[in-house]
């Protein structure tokens, strides 16, 4: 049996299709259309005709997508949602939406404060208002299908959030979809608002992109396949899971590159360098999966706190623009000739210089016609090489956290254009199938479950609430469609809260394993 990988990216939809064993049998990139599932299509197609695979032997299907992020970025195909909070009167002096770009907030169609909530000890602030919060479903039923509910320290207590949740659907109907705060972002009631204000906007794109492959598959004759996406853990969801939270799937390409690296080499802990025809992620991966970053995120101008990998964007590619300033010095991106790059860059007998044509004119790749390239002043060539090789090193030295030398897996199509001997680097890798690791990433993620909960060591033991949150991270692994006897606890944190009364510490556990 076999499994289909793809990620559809801004420049390339990559696809690749493995073994059982987890060997590669085929691999292509095909330009991304402007209707993402026509390049899917095609990609399909076209890693099919080249691997000689029978399509009824694929029984595994996994994509990564960037639609969710640029529905966010863009403004687009966003649902109307109608937004309650619960926590009045304590959180009334800072509305919803308070920082938000004005062209984003009018997702929220209608929204309330109503009484209710935690204090951080999870005592009750107030009695839930129920009778308030039915009048406001009664009034929007009809106008809006998903709704978001959000609470004050509901990371603590989240019982308000559910009894609202199952009014929700009591009053609009089981379709309605609700997103609570509790199951998306951590602390900050602000920025874990934002976040689940976000994944109820988005269930339309969500149902979309799920609807949209399974129907790009069916097209090609994949009809055996179980369907799953990426999400940005570097783990995969169901499309059930999907349609619950899509904002999982934010920053997924980058995390199914990391993942991809690690498996490509068999390197457990290194700096990954991801350059693409536009720009360049770099992260970091702990352990076999990627570090999370431990700051807010910001996505379309919205300040989140739901988990996002710790990431690195700058504006380098293998189509990025080089010129040469009227100081003397050579800029590199970034702007980019991105998809025309076949067309424009000098080697395929284009006028623009990029740093696919430095990299061919100094002997590091071998593409298009490298006799175009001799037109090209070897100085400014070397003067282009040194501010890629400038701007890497800064990144590197800001994804360490020591000054020791890092080990650093170089994957992505434009890697060609980076250079080997990195400082601050122990050992550079550039391993075979390296241009389409975001998709073999894909294809051989494990499913995770995540338990995060604020503990108080006073009331609960510390090992026995360590052996619970462990055994909570496994069941929602195997409830995200994992093996119970392959999943493993990969990750666990315990950080006391000194500003909290008592013996309070903030848990969080991380499990996977091997799709069911």
């Amino acid at each position: 049996m076999y499994k289909l990988g793809i990620d559809v990216g801004g420049t390339n939809t990559d696809a690749v299709i493995i073994d059982e064993n987890r060997n590669v049998v085929a691999e292509i990139k095909h330009p991304t259309t402007d209707d993402v599932y026509d390049g899917i299509i095609c990609a399909i197609r076209n890693v099919l005709e080249i691997s000689g695979v029978d399509r009824s032997e694929i029984s595994q299907a996994m994509l990564g997508t960037t639609q969710c992020t640029n529905a966010i970025v863009e403004r687009k195909n966003l649902a109307g949602i109608a937004l309650i909070r619960i926590g009045a009167p304590a959180t009334t002096g800072i509305p919803p939406m308070v920082d938000w770009p004005e062209d984003i907030q009018t997702v929220v169609k209608d929204q309330i404060i109503i009484r209710g909530g935690y204090e951080f000890d999870g005592k009750e602030l107030a009695p839930l208002d129920v009778e308030a919060a039915r009048a406001f479903l009664e009034k929007v039923k009809g106008k809006v299908h998903s709704v978001a509910v959000t609470c004050v320290f509901s990371t603590i207590r989240n019982d308000h959030e559910l009894q609202i949740a199952e009014l929700c659907r009591e009053i609009m109907g089981e379709d309605v979809h609700v997103s609570i705060s509790s199951e998306i972002g951590s602390m900050g009631m602000i920025e874990r608002e934002n976040a689940t204000i976000l994944n109820a906007a988005l269930h339309e794109v969500a149902g979309r992109l799920t609807e949209g492959f399974a129907l790009s598959l069916a097209k090609e004759g994949i009809t055996n396949a179980e369907i799953y996406l990426s999400q940005n853990d570097g783990t995969l969801m169901t499309m059930e899971h999907a349609r619950r939270y899509p904002i999982l799937t934010i920053a997924c390409g980058p995390t199914n590159s990391i993942r991809g690296a690690s498996y490509l080499t068999g390197v457990k802990n290194a700096i990954v360098i991801d350059v693409g025809g536009t720009t360049t992620d770099l992260g970091v991966i702990q352990n076999g999966f990627p570090r999370e970053s431990s700051v807010a995120a910001t996505i379309g101008g919205v300040r989140t706190n739901f988990r996002m990998p710790d990431i690195i964007s700058i504006g380098l590619g293998g189509g990025s623009i080089v010129r040469e300033q009227p100081d003397g010095s050579v800029t590199v991106g970034p702007d980019s000739v991105g998809y025309k790059i076949g067309t424009e860059a000098v080697v395929f007998g284009g006028s623009t210089i990029t740093a696919t044509d430095i990299a061919v004119r100094l002997g590091m790749a071998d593409l298009g016609d490298p006799k175009l390239a001799e037109s090209i002043d070897e100085g400014f060539a070397l003067k282009a090489m040194e501010t890629i090789r400038a701007m890497a090193e800064d990144c590197i030295d800001s994804l360490k956290v020591s000054s020791d030398d890092v080990d650093v897996i170089l994957v992505g199509g434009g890697s060609i254009v980076m250079p080997k001997n990195l400082a601050g680097t122990s050992e550079v890798y550039n391993p075979e199938h390296f241009g389409c690791a975001n998709a073999i990433g894909s294809a051989i993620s494990k499913v995770s479950g995540d338990y995060e909960k604020h503990i108080d060591y006073d009331k609960i033991p510390r090992d026995e609430a360590l052996a619970r949150a462990k055994a909570e991270a496994v069941e929602l692994a195997v409830a995200a469609g994992a093996i119970r006897e392959t999943v493993e606890i990969i990750e666990v944190e315990d950080v006391p809260l000194a500003y909290y009364v008592g013996n309070t510490s903030r848990v969080r556990v991380k499990a996977a394993g091997d799709l069911a």
